[in-house]
């Protein structure tokens, strides 16, 4: 069970920084655009993640080298932090704190990249769906710690900082131990993970009704107390699965030393068979060193350097920086357009508060679907990219236009298909380059998201906002507000899935001739007994 009981999942800490973000000001002295400033650096150091990727690559079989890295940041650069809020350090520079807000965020790249790349290599042909419940939890970390907020540290954001100090930290150190490549039955995994997957919707769909009623309704305290016990035990109801898991793995075991006597039998396969599994092994090696030149080109795990002189990475790596970084220029204003659209508080609350939702089942439901697809219907995952990034181009139109209930519709549209991009994109890289240097590799491309980001939030959300505010006395209401910045925002997510249907035309025969018999190959390699194998 080397993919998920294994998995602990950590980076939580980065979606809820408006929580404490206040008390940073209040206690330092801060202006907004201090504030803003310490906020890039936490992205800065959330989207870093190449040392991670080196470490991982260069401690092969020791994730948890990586896991023990990550937790000493996080508990240096949080801790720090909660000691300057509390007076126990004298206020120290700003550029002091943000060095405090990199070394945090820049430990969560290392838990991402431990328990990814681990994940991938535990479930070779689950890759998708392995990767989507592990980014899918990330997505829900957001609205499952602004529980925990508000049900123990309401009106307390400086424990909360201690919090986040110790939490991530104490998990990561307890839990480490388990992060390990393991060679696993699939067809037996697959099914686990289908119960994984289960549970993961329920606790979505919870979530869901609870931020809801929580924005209609005014909860008594005990009635949250009561909410938050119940999201605890869907929180730890996956261990349950892990036992599970474990227990057929010790009747397999236990199956396999009583059937020890047949197991001469088994090795004597007809003719046919034996010719059938040997032949299909040989029709792989055929398609490896075919005269494809996308299979001459990716047929070997790749290094960064290598990656990086193929057409693939910077096809893969544009259509992350329109796709990420217009559903982060999304989700970083969606105060002001619910504003400017007339919107009431509650309303964009929820709004803000959904966001993790409708992210998470991106990540979660691209990785399932796709792997279903892949292994059902051929199809090959770049397509998927295709299709969220169409759908994203119509989710920023739609707010663009600021008809009646445009924003509940674009904002769900733009934070499913952003969502989607964060299983899809480290999956068709570790197909593409390999498993070798994954984190490396999607690491390095998960930089395009920041990258986008900043041009479109800064340089075209945030400029033709201020120009139409300061045509208005400092304001700005109506759809005129963001109207050009949306449509240059949809323009730009066209553009992304153009260059995305050229990564799909591009690499369509390496997933016909290489991956898909790579996949049917390892399938029928798992689906014999251990004794014959050996």
């Amino acid at each position: 069970m080397g993919g998920y009981r294994r998995q602990p999942k950590v980076q939580f800490s980065l979606y809820t920084f408006t929580i404490y973000s206040s008390i940073l000001k209040s206690t330092q002295g801060y202006d907004q655009s201090t504030l803003d400033t310490i906020s890039v650096f936490k992205d800065l150091g959330a989207n870093a993640g190449l040392l991670s990727g080196l470490l991982y690559s260069a401690a092969p079989g020791r994730p948890w080298l990586v896991h023990l890295a990550g937790a000493l940041q996080c508990f240096a650069g949080y801790f720090l932090m909660w000691l300057t809020v509390n007076g126990t350090l004298p206020r120290p520079p700003p550029a002091v704190m943000c060095f405090y807000m990199l070394l945090a965020a820049h430990a969560m790249t290392f838990f991402n990249t431990a328990n990814v790349v681990t994940g991938v290599h535990n479930f070779p042909n689950y890759s998708g769906t392995i990767v989507g419940i592990m980014k899918g939890f990330l997505g829900l970390s957001g609205a499952i710690l602004i529980q925990v907020y508000q049900t123990i540290f309401k009106s307390k954001p400086s424990s909360y900082l201690l919090l986040l100090a110790l939490l991530p930290t104490i998990t990561s150190l307890l839990l480490m131990a388990f992060v390990r490549i393991f060679k696993t039955n699939e067809e037996d995994e697959k099914r686990h993970l289908n119960h994984f997957s289960f549970l993961a919707i329920v606790l979505a769909a919870y979530l869901t009704a609870t931020i809801i009623i929580q924005h209609i309704l005014k909860l008594k305290l005990y009635v949250r107390v009561i909410t938050f016990v119940l999201l605890m035990l869907l929180l730890t109801s996956p261990i349950f699965v892990a036992i599970q898991a474990q227990r057929d793995k010790s009747y397999r075991l236990l199956k396999s030393l009583l059937e020890h006597n047949q197991v001469s039998d088994e090795r004597d396969l007809p003719a046919e068979e034996g010719t059938s599994i040997g032949q299909d092994h040989g029709e792989y090696h055929e398609a490896l060193n075919g005269t494809n030149d996308d299979a001459l080109e990716l047929r070997e795990d790749l290094n960064l350097l290598k990656a990086m002189g193929t057409i693939s990475f910077w096809l893969l790596f544009f259509t992350t920086m329109c796709a990420m970084g217009s559903g982060l220029a999304t989700v970083n204003n969606m105060s002001q357009i619910g504003e400017s659209l007339g919107y009431t508080t509650l309303e964009i609350n929820t709004l803000v508060s959904l966001w993790s939702i409708w992210n998470f089942l991106g990540r979660f439901g691209a990785g399932y679907i796709s792997d279903y697809f892949l292994h059902v219907k051929s199809c090959p995952r770049p397509l998927f990219i295709v299709m969220t990034l169409a759908a994203m181009s119509i989710g920023h139109a739609m707010i663009a236009f600021g008809f009646p209930g445009a924003l509940y519709a674009g904002s769900i549209l733009v934070g499913v298909c952003y969502g989607s991009q964060w299983s899809l994109m480290p999956t068709i890289a570790s197909e593409i380059f390999g498993k070798a240097h994954l984190g490396t590799i999607f690491n390095t491309i998960t930089i395009a998201g920041p990258v986008g980001s900043y041009i479109l939030s800064v340089k075209v959300v945030g400029y033709i906002y201020d120009k139409e505010a300061s045509e208005h006395g400092g304001t700005c209401i109506g759809t005129r507000c963001f109207m050009l910045a949306f449509i240059i925002m949809a323009s730009v997510t066209v553009s992304g899935f153009l260059v995305a249907l050229g990564l799909f035309l591009k690499t369509r025969n390496f997933y016909k001739h290489v991956v898909l018999r790579r996949l049917l190959h390892s399938l029928r390699h798992s689906t014999l007994p251990v004794d014959v194998l050996n």
